[in-house]
């Protein structure tokens, strides 16, 4: 078993299992609270109600904007938010996507989210993971992390979704900070999202659960990937490409894909 790691790394805090290495970890644990993913550390930030986010402390007593600065870094202003609604809220799934590739140095802040819920996309992804893909639901609510990336960081991330584009939160959708707007980035599902046998989107779950209910729905889903059981699915898919392909068009057949105005690519991408 390996060690958890030093105070406030990844691995210490529970947090280090990302889901393409691991699809049915998805889409990955999120951190208890708002702070700054520094390499494989992830420093959470105080509560300080009414004070600006860049002005936050961490754990040192410094603030948000200063340590990213000493870092290298753009302030907490100067960066692009992005709401998450899959893997993109787990600090290990970000710091995969990042490392090596541009330095792994993001805020991540809790937002209150009315008008979307994350449900989940009519794809079966490469790393063999059926993943999360934003759906408008009038009314319902969600507490969601939205990412603070720089010029970079928006590149890299956005060149690991393939299967979505980006664009900015509908106007029916409100996120908001500490009870202040905010204007995001979205990731929405270039395959439209999958809905059960009455119409009904399905909510985003923990994989292996997601799985076991997709399973359940549709058993031509089973017959076709050879196996009921969620982990030797995953396995399966994760295997063979023809196969995630055959399952994404099974879904199209049988009816059970939902497209919403407001996140389909004629909207307004970023």
């Amino acid at each position: 078993m390996a060690e958890p790691g030093p105070a406030g790394s990844l691995g210490a805090l529970g947090l280090a299992r990302d889901p393409i290495g691991d699809p049915l970890v998805y889409p990955g644990r999120p951190p208890a609270e708002s702070g700054l993913l520094a390499g494989d550390r992830f420093l959470a930030l105080r509560e300080e109600p009414g004070a600006p986010p860049g002005s936050r402390r961490l754990p040192g007593g410094e603030s948000l904007d200063d340590a990213l600065r000493d870092a290298g870094g753009s302030r907490f202003a100067d960066r692009h938010p992005v709401l998450a609604v899959g893997s993109n809220g787990s600090p290990a799934q970000v710091h995969r996507k990042l490392a090596g590739r541009t330095p792994v140095l993001v805020p991540m802040t809790y937002a209150e989210v009315t008008g979307l819920v994350p449900g989940v996309s009519a794809h079966v992804s490469r790393p063999g993971y059926v993943p999360a893909a934003p759906v408008l639901v009038p009314g319902a609510t969600a507490r969601l992390i939205v990412l603070w990336l720089d010029d970079d960081q928006l590149a890299v991330v956005d060149a690991t979704e393939p299967n979505y584009h980006r664009l900015r939160t509908p106007a029916a959708v409100r996120v908001s900070l500490d009870g202040v707007p905010v204007g995001c980035g979205l990731y929405a599902g270039r395959h439209g999202c999958l809905t059960d046998r009455e119409g009904r989107p399905f909510r985003l779950t923990s994989q292996a659960a997601l799985l076991a209910a997709l399973l359940a729905d549709l058993p031509g889903l089973g017959r076709l990937a050879g196996t009921g059981d969620s982990a030797e699915f995953a396995a399966r898919v994760r295997s063979d490409p023809a196969l995630r392909e055959e399952i994404r068009l099974l879904w199209r057949r049988e009816n059970r894909v939902l497209r919403q105005s407001g996140l389909t690519p004629d909207g307004p991408c970023l």
